[in-house]
């Protein structure tokens, strides 16, 4: 089964994908206007061709380049991340300065400084791989590697895709054997002083109280509690077998029902099955991911296969976490989905490095095989 985790992890993400353009084609006509009614559609189909070829460009990549190269990767990310506090480079959308615009192009830097920074404590621990239970190397450092471009994303307000590089990168530290000593205190820590920081944000702690009630003292909805009442509505009006596609009404008026809060549009016209088949989905690329990452030949390419599997799936379980009212709002796509053509394009291009560590693994467990005609020699007494 582990032989083929490729084949199920690029089936799962085939389906999304697919799942993603038929959502758009329904929801971007409500959301794109009269003049270019399909314009997200469009745009996610253009990105999605794009995606694809990077996915097979990252594919053939050496991981062995990316080792090599890890530190001048990382310094790169965050160049893009500091980018976005520079004025007249930074787009500001929202109070949020997630956007950078050069040479003509819009794009989040996050997005890549994800997959950079996962690269990055690969590197890290494949070249101090006899000192990871240490203190210093095996945990300090890899902690800053993580830290400086966690910072820079939270900072820019992405609390969010934050969270999600924090996470992801603790997978990290966790499979690659830094000691629960330094995870768990510093793990404790970073969730008071992310508490305390959403507590001093006057519109972060609006979403925490609209969250904890939906509904005010009259009955009626909070002001930010509104995208998620319309998506417990819609995921009500669907029930299990759903209103079809196209026939769902919420994302008339449901902000954002194109990119955040597309899975409750997903969940009115398709039903129960519809939601139940995309989480599937999510839990066979996690398992894929985990299957690949153990059969990884080297420590480099396991750290990566699982750093790559997490930036995935966390804010998978974020985004549906947020639209069922489990978790409070934040801004977070669902990736393969949700309308977002950065997004879309790394995170394909993640897959396409899993796929390749993948066959590498392959090819290696190949040649490592004995041969058939190998000759043996015994000493008769």
């Amino acid at each position: 089964m582990v032989r083929h985790c490729h084949i199920a992890l690029c089936a799962a993400v085939a389906a999304l994908v697919t799942l993603g353009l038929v959502m758009l084609a329904s929801t971007s006509a409500w959301v794109g206007g009269e003049e270019a009614p399909y314009h997200f559609f469009w745009r996610q189909l253009w990105m999605a061709l794009m995606g694809v070829g990077a996915a097979f460009a990252l594919a053939m990549v050496d991981p062995r380049h990316l080792r090599r190269w890890w530190p001048w990767l990382l310094f790169g990310g965050c160049l893009l991340l500091a980018l976005c506090y520079v004025p007249g480079v930074a787009e500001e959308k929202y109070g949020e300065r997630r956007w950078i615009r050069v040479l003509g192009f819009q794009f989040q830097p996050s997005e890549i400084a994800k997959a950079l920074t996962m690269i990055a404590l690969a590197g890290w621990f494949a070249r101090w791989q006899t000192e990871i239970k240490s203190f210093w190397r095996g945990f300090v450092v890899p902690a800053l590697l993580l830290g400086i471009p966690f910072c820079l994303v939270f900072f820019e307000t992405d609390m969010g895709t934050a969270v999600g590089i924090g996470a992801s990168g603790f997978a990290v530290l966790f499979a690659a054997g830094t000691r629960l000593l330094y995870l768990l205190p510093t793990g404790a820590a970073g969730i008071a002083a992310f508490c305390y920081l959403v507590q001093s944000n006057e519109n972060r702690w609006a979403r925490i109280e609209a969250w904890l009630q939906l509904l005010d003292g009259t009955g009626d909805v909070k002001g930010k509690a509104w995208q998620q009442f319309l998506a417990l509505l819609a995921f009500g009006n669907g029930g299990v077998a759903g209103q079809g596609l196209g026939n769902g009404t919420q994302k008339v008026r449901m902000p954002f029902a194109e990119s955040d809060f597309i899975f409750p549009t997903v969940g009115e016209e398709l039903g129960l099955w519809g939601t139940l088949g995309t989480v599937l989905c999510y839990v066979v690329i996690a398992v894929a991911g985990l299957g690949i990452a153990s059969c990884a030949s080297t420590v480099f390419n396991r750290c990566l296969a699982i750093g790559l599997t997490a930036v995935v799936v966390v804010p998978a379980m974020i985004n549906i976490g947020v639209v069922t009212a489990a978790l409070p709002n934040t801004g977070l796509p669902l990736p393969f989905v949700s309308h977002g053509g950065t997004n879309l394009v790394f995170t394909l291009g993640a897959v396409g490095l899993l796929c390749g560590i993948h066959l590498r693994s392959r090819h290696e467990e190949r040649k490592g095989e004995p041969l058939t005609a190998k000759k043996t020699y015994e000493v008769r007494l």
